[in-house]
């Protein structure tokens, strides 16, 4: 489990790297289990997590590993 994955939590403000720009959203939610989220099928575990971020300036979902996200 990454460093950062422990310190992500449900409406913490985080950014990660999209088209080369940094894009900030809101943790949405931690997904541990394969499920459908932001139009896909995320293949997540419990050993594996990943978060369902809310962007800032679109208002869409996207899902991302917790190596992907900084916590601002």
């Amino acid at each position: 489990m990454a460093d950062n994955d422990k310190k992500l939590a449900q409406g913490d403000h985080v950014t990660w790297r999209s088209h080369g720009k940094d894009v900030g959203g809101t943790v949405v939610r931690r997904i541990e289990r394969r499920t459908e989220a932001a139009g896909r099928t995320v293949d997540a575990s419990k050993d594996e997590p990943q978060y369902e971020v809310r962007s800032d300036s679109s208002g869409r979902t996207a899902v991302h590993t917790p190596q992907s996200l900084r916590r601002d």
